[in-house]
């Protein structure tokens, strides 16, 4: 029994040294880890060894271990700098290879002719010097790309051309073919009920390709650009009563030669709405919402119209911060009458939070200083935040015209009740250099050059220098503007003028005219508007000719006028340009006799009213009166009015009123009035030609000479005349003719059936 226990110890023993043994061996092993002795680096040439060794981040001492190898492998590719590396242990020592990558000696562009080579440089990243990788080549050539999308050349493409060159250099160049510009070759809609392809399409700013476009680049694919018709085709429904339209989607299709975009809008037209019940309400102390009814634009019955909805909110926001409010909220409470298809608006006026404008920063204006911009914000620093005066300041900000981009947003301020406005803005070019050709029947053929800067060393000044001549007029003038006069909301400016007309077959005599203008205005509210004119001018009579009527010669030589003047203004329609409802009423007065040679009171009123029939047929309804009498002398042919031409269709310049009836000479009036009755209309083609027909009928007269010698006669019997014509906005300018038929005329007036005007500048 000893024996075999004492054989079973041993035999634990030896099995346990078995076990313990590699422990032991893998514990010393463990314990004499390698060390790194030495990093060799071989390979490189610009790149110092030790900044090799700085991006391995990995020093000698430090243990070495597979891991340890393979990430120092991936830090030095993350670099950049190396087209190839190894990492390999040599004993202790550690021996990185390197192959560095080349260095950019030129960047190049070749076939762009459409896109400058400053504008690729400023676009891509790699530059000449810095270090050349394959990466940083596709993301340029993908920026090259993304460039010419853009300007709607999708089938353009780009390849990169490396010429490799000594001391481990290379040349860059980008081969560009352009192509041909990716156009729109149909655009459809679908779910469209009420109005079909042709009108929606002259909603969207995306335009189909055709011949005529060449000035434009809205026939072009962009989809920034679709993003926006998707806007407009909202606004326009919303603005007919189609409460609940949506765009499905807008989807544009490329064909697969690249050449050319199928553009696709899916819509939901929805129940067209009328308004119903109109009403405001107040929960503001001691304002009653029945009080502000006057500002509510919309009425009962009428067709739904977002535009309005918004347009009364801000009418509303006016009226409260009027009474003292400066903190509400104004919100339209709508209310769906689905079966009657009616929806009620209720505009709740709230208590808003009480939040003041900390701070208004502005940014984006490289060459427009801060105050130009700033002078268009209705709020300022301490003011109570308002969002209908931040909608307002942004139209006012972009009507100035130095911005292509303007945006304004509201950030957390540093305390709970404070906001801070961010104006970002991106500004665009305001030099232009001008030169025209033109022709009337009244002027003949007329050349015009003009150079003009309307931001003025980023102060918002105007400065316009312009020459014009023609066959029958020549002149010269130079205007400048300042928009905000003593940082006053007030414009003042000057213009210098020299001007000679040919009047011989009007009036028998040439009239020149050197003088200048001061001038100033003022907005007293958002319709009114106020301009003051002080005028100092020497008219020279000439050639005269020994046939032309004795009232003409008695005036011959020169004589100076020195007058004041003031316009009051009140404009309420819907567009300045190009109007559909509203009305603007203007009257004039002029009086000149502060020294000079002549002596006079000058009053005239002019209004027209605007109403839209139907849809873009137009009703015009203008008038214009005018009288003068003298205050000592006998007003002088050139100071007289006169009527006829434009602004009396049917008869010529002049055509109309007193005359000689010796010599057939024209002498003016010392009164006149006129009424205009049209109707302008489409004329059935598509909207970015410009062309609109119209209809009109026009009477006036003149009379009171003031002349006492020759055989003037004097009438006072009123003209009328009816016509038709065709407008063209061109890009060269204005086109207009008109064919008029006078059908209330005295024998001695002198008519004209046709009447072409043309004007361009480019």
């Amino acid at each position: 029994m000893g024996d075999f226990l004492l054989r079973f110890l041993r035999c634990l023993v030896l099995c346990a040294l078995a076990v313990a043994g590699p422990l032991l061996a893998f514990a010393h092993d463990a314990g004499a880890q390698t060390r790194i002795r030495e990093i060799r680096i071989e390979g490189a040439q610009r790149v110092e060894p030790d900044s090799v060794r700085s991006y391995m981040n990995m020093n000698a001492g430090d243990a070495l271990t597979p891991g340890s190898l393979d990430a120092a492998l991936k830090a030095l590719f993350a670099t950049g700098l190396f087209a190839d590396v190894t990492v390999q242990q040599d004993g202790p020592d550690v021996v990185v290879r390197v192959v560095e990558n080349p260095i950019i000696n030129r960047l190049a562009f070749e076939g762009n002719r459409r896109i400058t080579d400053e504008t690729l440089r400023d676009e891509v990243k790699l530059r000449p010097r810095v270090v050349f990788t394959r990466s940083r080549v596709q993301a340029d050539l993908q920026r090259i790309m993304d460039i010419y999308r853009r300007s709607g050349r999708f089938s353009a493409t780009v390849e990169p051309k490396v010429i490799q060159l000594p001391q481990n250099r290379v040349d860059l160049v980008f081969e560009i073919n352009e192509g041909d510009l990716t156009g729109i070759r149909k655009i459809s809609f679908i779910g469209n009920k009420d109005f079909t392809d042709s009108e929606l399409r002259d909603i969207v700013q995306t335009k189909e390709s055709a011949w005529y476009r060449f000035l434009s680049s809205n026939d072009t694919y962009d989809p920034d650009r679709l993003t926006f018709d998707r806007e407009l085709l909202r606004r326009h429904y919303l603005a007919k009563g189609y409460a609940d339209f949506r765009v499905v989607s807008g989807v544009a299709e490329l064909t697969p030669d690249n050449k050319s975009f199928f553009v696709t809008f899916t819509l939901e037209e929805g129940e067209r709405y009328k308004f119903g019940k109109i009403n405001v309400s107040s929960s503001l102390k001691n304002l009653k919402g029945e009080d502000l009814n006057e500002h509510v634009t919309v009425k009962t019955g009428d067709w739904y119209n977002a535009d309005e909805v918004e347009k009364t909110i801000g009418a509303l926001t006016d009226a409260v911060g009027v009474l003292g409010y400066a903190f509400v909220d104004i919100r339209p409470r709508v209310r769906r009458e689905r079966k009657d298809r009616l929806i009620d608006v209720e505009f709740v006026i709230q208590e808003g939070p009480r939040v003041f404008v900390e701070m208004v920063n502005i940014s984006g204006n490289v060459r427009t200083i801060d105050k130009v911009v700033r002078r268009e914000m209705l709020l300022v620093e301490g003011d109570a935040f308002n969002t209908s005066k931040i909608r307002r300041s942004r139209t006012r900000i972009r009507n100035l015209g130095f911005f292509e981009l303007v945006d304004i947003d509201n950030a957390p301020g540093s305390a709970r009740d404070k906001t801070i406005i961010n104006v970002k803005v991106k500004e665009k070019s305001t030099g232009e250099i001008s030169f025209g050709a033109g022709f009337s029947t009244t002027s003949g053929v007329i050349g015009d050059a003009s150079i003009r800067e309307r931001n003025l060393l980023g102060r918002g000044q105007d400065l316009r220098l312009g020459l014009q001549i023609g066959q029958k007029t020549q002149q010269i003038e130079t205007s400048f503007t300042e928009p905000y006069f003593l940082d006053k909301n007030l414009s003042a400016g000057v213009d210098v003028f020299r001007t000679v007309r040919d009047l011989q077959s009007e009036s028998s005599f040439d009239k020149k005219t050197v003088g200048f203008s001061l001038r100033t205005g003022y907005r007293i509210s958002e319709a009114l508007s106020q301009r003051w004119r002080y005028t100092l001018r020497q008219d020279d009579i000439t050639n005269v000719p020994a046939t032309a009527s004795t009232a003409i010669k008695e005036q011959e030589g020169s004589f100076i006028s020195s007058g004041i003047g003031q316009s009051l203004r009140y404009d309420m329609r819907d567009d300045k340009f190009n109007p559909t409802a509203g009305y603007f009423i203007e009257l004039e007065n002029t009086y000149t006799g502060l020294g000079g040679d002549t002596n006079y009171f000058r009053t005239e009123l002019t209004s027209t009213y605007y109403y839209e029939i139907v849809d873009k047929w137009v009703l015009s309804l203008g008038g214009a009166s005018g009288y003068q009498f003298n205050l000592g002398e006998t007003i002088r042919v050139v100071d007289r009015f006169s009527l006829g031409g434009s602004s009396l269709r049917g008869f010529r310049q002049a055509g109309v009123g007193p005359r000689d009836l010796g010599t057939g000479d024209s002498l003016g009036g010392n009164w006149y009035y006129r009424s205009t009755l049209g109707v302008g209309f489409p004329l059935g083609l598509p909207n970015e030609f410009g062309l609109r027909g119209h209809m009109f009928t026009e009477a006036g007269s003149i009379g009171d000479s003031d002349s006492t010698v020759g055989q003037v006669t004097d009438t006072a019997s009123i003209r009328a005349s009816v016509g038709v014509g065709v407008e063209w906005s061109s890009p060269f300018g204005p086109v207009s003719i008109d064919l008029t038929q006078a059908v209330v005329k005295e024998e001695f007036d002198k008519t004209e059936f046709f009447r072409f005007s043309f004007g361009t500048r480019f």
